[in-house]
């Protein structure tokens, strides 16, 4: 019989092994089955008819005032509106592109200031006068960013914006060229088209809930917000954004 012990301790031993081993695998089927099935459940839904589609305004009227101001203040350059980071941006892939676009990447930049060949000068960043304190943290972490790429940022504030003159001086020293310059270039130029005065509504300071989608409401045409992914993409608990 004394024998017989170690050959049953190892049979023991390999059963437990083997038990383990059933339930790892079992797990990881399971896991695999999930994530298998979660995809073939979005794919089921209609891009269209899943998500209807609703034309807006790009931009907001104080993100309009500002835009016509860097037109008629700088001719011959381009102005942008609502850019997202990612289409100006480049970085390494090193580490995870999906969590970069999370963090920043599908962030619009309100206003973005080329040359003739679209290369980036300058971003304006229009801002309310009052904002939330999640809007001001995505606006810090936008600003870091884009100072990091060599981007010269600029905050104007909705309530208070610069006048044409103050524009031509602001971006004199980038363009390489003094506010006579600019100006004289803006008087050969002629003069610029007037951009249609929007309706004045209240722009839009809330996502609205789901179904709350009345044709007639006033602000059917307004853009989406610069911040509407800061409620959807609300990090984990302890997570934190850099």
């Amino acid at each position: 019989m004394m024998s017989l012990e170690p050959t049953l301790l190892l049979a023991l031993a390999a059963l437990a092994v083997a038990v383990v081993a059933l339930v790892v695998v079992g797990r990881r089927r399971s896991n695999g089955a999930g994530k298998a099935r979660r995809p073939a459940r979005q794919e089921n839904l209609d891009t269209v008819l899943s998500w209807e589609p609703e034309a807006v305004r790009v931009m907001t009227a104080s993100e309009s005032k500002a835009h016509a101001l860097l037109k008629k203040a700088l001719p011959g350059f381009i102005v942008l509106a609502q850019v997202p980071m990612s289409r100006f941006l480049r970085v390494p892939t090193r580490h995870s592109y999906s969590d970069w676009l999370q963090r920043v990447g599908h962030l619009n930049v309100d206003l973005l200031l080329c040359d003739s060949s679209s290369k980036v000068l300058a971003v304006i960043d229009v801002r309310a006068p009052q904002e939330s304190e999640r809007s001001r943290r995505r606006h810090e972490r936008m600003v870091r960013v884009l100072k990091a790429a060599g981007i010269t940022v600029h905050t104007w504030r909705e309530d208070d914006l610069p006048s044409v003159a103050d524009v031509r001086a602001l971006f004199g020293s980038v363009l390489g060229a003094t506010p006579g310059e600019l100006a004289a270039q803006a008087a050969r130029s002629g003069p610029s088209s007037q951009a249609q005065p929007l309706i004045p509504v209240a722009d839009i300071t809330e996502i609205l809930a789901e179904g709350d989608r009345d044709a007639d409401r006033s602000d059917a045409m307004e853009p989406v917000p610069s911040g509407f992914f800061d409620e959807l993409d609300t990090p984990k608990p302890g997570a934190k954004l850099h």
